[in-house]
Parts: C-alpha cells; structure tokens; sequence
C-alpha cells in the first residue's frame, strides 16, 4: 500500500492523440500540464495545483496502475477497464467521460455468412464447425475477458480464444480464426477485410474516462489535490453546458421567476433580484436558452442577453463527493 503522505499520483497517456486530448481536456479546467526536462521525462506536474504529480504511462499501463493503487486518478479508455479489471466497480470509479477516443469493441464475422445476422446464429456456426473440421469456432481478439463474459451472457459456450497479437481484423482471411471480437471508430476497417458486425454483437462502446481508484492510499493531501483538480473539471463542465440569462424586470416588478425556472430547468444562482430595477440573473442547460428567453420576454421581461460562462464553481462538486463517499 503506497504511503499516505505525498503526491496525488495522475496518470494520462504518454503520447499520441490520447495525450493531446488529454491535455486539452484539462487545459478547458484552466490546468496545465508540464512534463519535465523533454519528451523522454515521463514525470510532470500539473501547473497551479500543488501536490499533484503527473506520469506519463500506455493506456493499458494506466488501467493497470489504477488497479494496484499505484495511481489515484488516470485518463485510459473504458474498454481497457473493463477488459483489464474484471472486478472494475470494486476497484475504480469512472468519473466522467472526457468526450474523445471514442470506439465499440464488436463481434464480426465473415461477409459471406449470409445467414449469420446475430450472435444465436453462432450456436449453429460451431455446431458445423465441429461436424466438419473437427475443431472449435475460433475467435481472433485481444479482448479476452469481454469476450468471454459477453458470449456466456448471450448463451453461446462452444469456441476457443485465439489471443491476437497484431491486427485482429486480418485473422480470418489469414486462417487464424473465423470470427473476431475487436474495437472500431467506423466499421471501416472491418468493410475492408469482408467482416460485418452482428446486430447484437456490440460489446461496449467506449470513450476515453477520467477514472480513479478505490485501492489507492488517499490521506489528507491527496483528497485536498483531489477537490482543487475536480473542482475546475466540475467547473468547466457546468460552465460548458449552460449559459447565463440576464432580464430586466417589468416596471411592475411583477414576473413569476419560480414558474418560469421550474419550466426550463433554470437556476437563480445569486438568489431573486432586490427591488424593482433589480436584474434577473438565470443559468439553464444550453439547449433550454431561446424557450427560456421567450417565456421571459412574454412574462413582461424589458431585454434578455445570453452569456457564455468561463467558469462556474459551485460549493457542491458531484464528482469529488460520488468518489469520496466510497473511499
């Protein structure tokens, strides 16, 4: 068990696309990356928070020090959780998706099965399989144990595990396996090498995830990193999805805001406005903006202005408090 005292441990991808969106993602939350000395450094810092320190690990690498407790917080991509952590909800929290490495592990079979659209075609498929070759139906992946846990699910029992090693799409055509369980963006890739995917034979589908572990030794300066970092990812994140609705009110004075707000899910962040020149502040989800607008407007509102928001903290944080209560 790591110490108590020290560093809260962030580990994000070493290189490629997943780490340029990783560090987008937390550059949105005004957090910064810094590796150290050059490209080589797999060790850095993330700039305005201290006691945080940051290791640049594989994405299979990530899911594995979550796992043992090495890491406190990770950005690795929900397939390799799940393939990695047969155990995931004892082990991790998936905090949030981050919106980027998006991609469906899927079982696909040859084009020419004409008469195999699903996975309780398989059943038949091993049965010839065995009448004819004299062997298992075979399964090209390097996703072993959601592919177990997948077919037991869907009743299919009578086939053998080929564990890929390259590009498990090929295997088929090389003779390798007849049927393959791989991750895809568009199906592409499977199109080219005469493969469709089941109707029922999505797997998972997947984007990249901040994830934290449960194993790992949280003491008081770890939780303290831990509520400034999510703090600015909760931040940026309601920032994102709402905007700030700005009214004058009626000469009156007189405008039912506890209706109008109920009806489209808005807030009154700073409380109700003081006195009859008092303006109307509102934050809504980004979607509910003109219907709000109008309602104010019809209500006696004299002008209404929509403001995107930076920033919005809030004293609760959803995030830090879901993990927390079972840490």
């Amino acid at each position: 068990m790591p110490e108590t005292d020290g560093a809260l441990v962030l580990a994000v991808p070493s290189k490629g696309r997943l780490q340029e969106n990783a560090a987008a993602f937390f550059a949105r939350a005004g957090l910064k990356l810094a590796q150290g000395a050059g490209a080589r450094d797999y060790r850095g810092k993330l700039v305005g928070v201290p006691g945080v320190e940051v290791r640049y690990l594989s994405a299979s690498e990530i899911a594995g020090q979550l796992a043992s407790g090495a890491a406190h917080l990770g950005i690795t991509g929900e397939d390799l959780i799940r393939e990695t952590l047969p155990d995931a909800r004892g082990r991790v929290e998936l905090l949030t998706p981050l919106g980027f490495g998006q991609a469906t592990v899927v079982v696909a079979v040859p084009q020419a099965w004409i008469d195999v659209r699903a996975m309780g075609d398989l059943d038949e498929v091993a049965a010839e399989m065995r009448a004819h070759h004299g062997r298992r139906l075979r399964i090209a992946t390097k996703y072993v144990n959601l592919t177990r846990r997948f077919f037991a699910e869907k009743g299919v029992a009578d086939y053998r595990i080929v564990e890929s090693l390259g590009a498990t799409e090929g295997a088929p055509a090389a003779g390798s396996a007849e049927i393959v369980v791989d991750i895809t963006t568009t199906g592409a890739t499977l199109q080219a090498n005469a493969l469709k995917i089941l109707d029922d034979g999505i797997i998972l589908r997947s984007e990249a995830n901040l994830v934290a572990s449960l194993r790992a030794a949280w003491g008081e300066s770890q939780r303290t990193a831990l509520r400034a970092v999510l703090g600015r990812i909760a931040a940026e994140e309601r920032a994102r999805t709402t905007r700030e609705v700005r009214a004058g009110l009626p000469e009156s004075g007189a405008i039912d805001l506890a209706t109008i707000a109920g009806l489209h899910e808005a807030e009154l962040p700073y409380g109700a406005p003081r006195g009859p020149d008092g303006e109307i502040v509102l934050r809504c989800p980004a979607d509910a903006v003109f219907a709000l607008s109008d309602a104010l407007v019809q209500a006696g509102a004299r002008s209404v202005t929509v403001r995107r928001i930076d920033y919005a903290f809030a004293a609760e944080n959803p995030l830090a408090e879901r993990l927390l209560a079972r840490l």
